[in-house]
């Protein structure tokens, strides 16, 4: 009997990824989109910067791909970059086409800069560019009659059969009953790994969920010692994850110590608009020396209205919490932001395991090297999207799939210690925060191995006793990755982008990508 859960294609995950594949694709196919919390909660909806296209007659394309090598410290593919680079003034019209109204200044877009770019080429939506996308993309997924939305549904492993996927085994958090969703084509579009850390600027799907199931299912994981850490996370404890936009460096916001003195001087000529390894190491050095729980960033002496009116997002909240931007300083802190690394695709998004692709910042497309620059994220998550959705397009389906996946859950019984979780859970962010942070060492990585390894025997145990729970899922996807991130950072001798390792303080001629594969 045929799978009720039975789709031609299965989307896991609902970011900017997921939803714009799941639009791309043919009407004629049977589609699945499952959202792990609610559809519109993930990385994408909060993403305050905006998308970097060449949208101005004095810009071009060259510059943008220089650019973004510079910032990857040469260690992205150039023809995956111009193939982003020259696809970007299309994935603008085609977020325009689906809804998204950028911002303008007259008749022309109201471009921006940010980290790392020479010129004036980030799109966006006054400090909104997620949410606006996001809420336009759900709006043309909802007109499709032949996608079905899954949320509060979390994957708990791929489907393998001979070398090819066929869907994953899911649990629903309603029901707490694992189900297999079978399918011909599967989309990993999960997102990042940065709940890995302690402090993070993303919300708490990013557990590194795709990442750890596509290693079990035998993908290459390439670079993933290379962590971005965003330099502007908003310090205040009632103010979980809420990020400060790179923008506001770009519209010249200066970072500043409690005593009000610059610093990024001492650290690069380009001073606040430094690639964000840069000034995240300069804020993490001038914390670490002096002892300092945060810095500022400063744009009071801007016009009130013009700060309002051009960051009402961030204007809002920091009124919430009693820090009025129009007149004082903003506390930051970095906190850890984005996964360049991640599952190995080509340009069509295909992994090495046969119908089984990965879009966005779950994939190393090879764009972002050893570093992302800013605003090229939602880039790729709309470029590879596209370019998935039209290779799945061309295939052809095969309806002869098994149908006989069942889960088994005769030998396992409820945990009365669910401590157990909250314990690792908490004792794994910390171990990454402490010894895989921003600065690293040999000592301090192989200290973080050894203690990630014992974890990783125990919630291994515990999950092979005990019935499956959402954040048993979590859990074991999370360890997994971060010991993942940890054998990467210790394999690359060298100190290069995002990864800084006192050991290794200088950077390597050659350009090698650090590829994982399960043993």
């Amino acid at each position: 009997m045929p799978n009720k859960n039975q789709f031609d294609v299965l989307i896991i995950g609902s970011g900017a990824a997921g939803l714009m594949s799941a639009i791309q694709l043919t009407d004629k196919v049977s589609i699945a989109v499952i959202a792990k919390d609610k559809i519109l909660e993930g990385s994408s909806y909060y993403a305050q910067g905006g998308i970097s296209a060449v949208l101005d007659p004095k810009d071009d394309f060259n510059s943008h791909i220089s650019d973004t090598i510079n910032t990857g410290f040469n260690l992205g593919n150039e023809d995956r970059i111009r193939f982003m680079v020259e696809q970007a003034p299309i994935a603008i019209s085609d977020l325009e086409n689906a809804g998204v109204n950028f911002s303008l200044k007259g008749k022309n877009y109201d471009l921006t800069t940010e980290g790392g770019h020479s010129a004036k080429r980030v799109a966006h939506v006054d400090d909104k560019i997620g949410q606006s996308i996001q809420v336009n993309l759900l709006a043309q997924v909802k007109k499709r009659t032949n996608i079905t939305l899954f949320e509060q549904h979390l994957a708990v492993d791929l489907l393998i059969n001979e070398g090819e996927c066929n869907g994953a085994f899911v649990f629903d958090k309603k029901t707490k009953q694992v189900t297999p969703f079978i399918s011909n084509k599967t989309i990993l579009a999960t997102g990042g790994a940065s709940k890995s850390y302690l402090y993070t600027s993303n919300p708490d799907t990013s557990t590194g969920d795709g990442i750890a199931m596509a290693y079990r299912a035998g993908c290459e994981i390439v670079n993933m010692e290379f962590t971005q850490f965003h330099p502007t996370c908003l310090f205040h404890p009632h103010a979980k994850s809420f990020l400060i936009s790179e923008t506001l460096r770009g519209e010249g916001a200066k970072l500043l110590l409690p005593n009000g003195k610059e610093f990024m001087h001492n650290y690069d000529e380009r001073l606040e608009l430094a690639p964000r390894d840069i000034v995240a190491r300069a804020i993490d050095h001038e914390m670490k020396v002096h002892g300092f729980e945060c810095v500022y960033l400063d744009i009071s002496f801007k016009d009130s209205d013009w700060i309002s009116n051009r960051f009402p997002t961030i204007t809002e909240r920091c009124k919430e919490l009693g820090i009025d931007i129009c007149s004082e300083a903003i506390p930051v802190v970095p906190a850890a932001h984005y996964t360049c690394g991640g599952v190995n695709t080509d340009i069509d998004a295909q992994s090495n395991i046969k119908n089984l692709y990965a879009v966005g910042e779950v994939a190393h497309t090879g764009v972002h090297g050893a570093n992302r620059m800013a605003s090229n994220s939602l880039l790729e998550c709309i470029v590879f999207a596209t370019s998935c959705a039209k290779h799945i397009n061309k295939s052809t389906l095969d309806d002869s799939l098994p149908h006989t996946y069942t889960w088994d859950a005769s030998r396992v019984e409820p945990s009365r210690e669910k401590v157990v979780i909250t314990q690792l859970w908490h004792e794994v962010r910390r171990i990454m925060w402490n010894f895989v942070g921003i600065v690293r060492s040999d000592s301090r990585l192989k200290s973080a191995h050894f203690k990630i390894e014992q974890i990783s025997k125990e919630v291994n145990e515990y999950y092979s006793l005990y019935t499956v729970t959402y954040d048993m899922i979590e859990l074991r996807n999370l360890v997994q990755t971060s010991k993942i991130i940890v054998e990467s950072a210790l394999s690359r001798k060298e100190s290069r982008g995002l990864h800084f390792n006192q050991d290794y303080p200088n950077q390597l001629d050659e350009t090698l990508n650090t590829v994982i594969i399960k043993s």
